[in-house]
């Protein structure tokens, strides 16, 4: 069973958290630190998501979800009893938003891509009580591009950003409480906001009717601090219970224009001069997941998990135009000496949403999406020794 359980619910960490909370694709999960021994995992996956709905003037939006795959590679070493470290490689953001310009004359034609890498040294230390602290540090590599485009963009249609690729580095700690004779464990992990320090370059839109051209220039970008607390039990011969809790301050991510002193999300006549109004201004998020693991032989395993995010506030970014979800992931685990297989397949509803542009507290909407979903496969490989 303890062998078995390491692999519970792994999928969580893949396939589950498509199309989160703000642009999380991944929720930088340290599972492979509490894995048995040295252990060395592979993860890679793929998703089809579907996003479409109506703007203001009728007109389908057409499918503004963007299909991806992901990777993620881990390393744990033990190096004594109470010492152990790990390497862990994910892309926990990411976005691509595309509304198509044979649909709708309000948004066709805009366009965000974010893409990230994060890098996670890790140290867990044991005590002899079952308690045990980790913690270490986080690099992360991304760039991204905004484009605007549409009459929902009034004069500001045809801006488009460029976010060079930067880095920026933050930190995790937690601790974690386990009783082994029941297979349960509970861990609590904070992680750090990570500044990234981006070259941008600005150009059409209001910069090009004022005569301004391409603006280029540095701007900082925070990815958002976060709070983890996972748990796990055997509530029965062979049966696993597990869950989580996650929470990210989104709203303390924000990009900005750089330079011009009236924000490219504008309508004529709203926008008082010199306001500087976020190109993604996102709500904070809560998500709860709970499941059960049962090991049927001593080769097969499997589990089934339900995931809520509730929907935050009332009108978000036609750049990331999610608001809220549901989702349910089967997993089939697979052991074979010191192999461990874990593949499964992830269904997530997606919270309607009502897209606006503006002001904080008085934006415009632009359009309403009601008809979003998403599949996904992943496989993760482990082998312990």
């Amino acid at each position: 069973m303890k062998r078995i359980i390491t692999g519970i619910g792994a999928l969580l960490a893949t396939a589950a958290p498509v199309l989160a909370g703000g642009i999380e694709r991944a929720p930088q999960s340290l599972a492979p630190l509490f894995e048995q021994g040295n252990y060395l995992e592979l993860s890679f996956g793929g998703v089809n998501p579907t996003v479409r709905g109506r703007d203001v003037a009728g007109v389908s939006t057409g499918d503004v979800a963007q299909g991806y795959g992901f990777f993620g590679l881990a390393y744990k070493h033990q190096f004594n009893e109470n010492l152990s470290g790990a390497l862990i490689v994910e892309q926990p953001f990411g976005a691509d938003v595309l509304y198509p310009t044979a649909n709708s004359p309000v948004l066709g034609g805009t366009r965000v891509e974010v893409n990230s890498t994060t890098y996670t040294a890790l140290l867990r230390y044991k005590f002899e009580n079952n308690f045990s602290v980790h913690g270490g540090i986080r690099g992360s590599h991304a760039d991204g591009n905004v484009r605007l485009q549409g009459a929902g963009y009034a004069n500001s249609s045809g801006y488009n950003l460029d976010i060079d690729g930067a880095w920026g580095v933050g930190w995790v700690a937690g601790v974690a409480y386990e009783m082994p004779e029941i297979a349960a464990r509970v861990s609590l992990t904070y992680n750090s906001p990570i500044e990234h320090d981006f070259e941008m370059t600005e150009s059409g839109g209001l910069l090009a009717a004022t005569g301004q051209g391409t603006v280029r220039g540095e701007h900082t970008v925070k990815t958002p601090r976060s709070w983890t607390l996972e748990g796990q039990t055997g509530i029965a011969a062979d049966t696993l219970l597990f869950g989580s809790i996650r929470w990210v301050k989104w709203s303390e991510f924000k990009v900005e224009n750089a330079h011009f002193p009236i924000s490219p999300e504008t309508f004529p006549g709203i926008v008082p001069p010199g306001t500087n109004i976020p190109l993604v201004e996102l709500e904070d998020t809560t998500t709860y997941t709970i499941g059960v693991g049962r090991k049927f032989t001593d080769n097969w395993s499997g589990s089934v998990s339900f995931l809520y995010e509730p929907s935050e506030g009332n009108t978000v970014s036609p750049l990331a135009p999610v608001n809220g979800r549901k989702a349910v992931t089967v997993a089939a685990i697979y052991t074979m000496d010191n192999i461990k297989i874990t593949t499964g397949i992830n269904y997530t509803k997606l919270g309607d949403a009502t897209l606006g542009v503006g002001q904080s507290g008085n934006k415009t909407e632009v359009a309403r999406m009601d008809d979003g979903e998403a599949w996904a496969v992943a496989m993760r490989i482990g082998y312990s020794f």
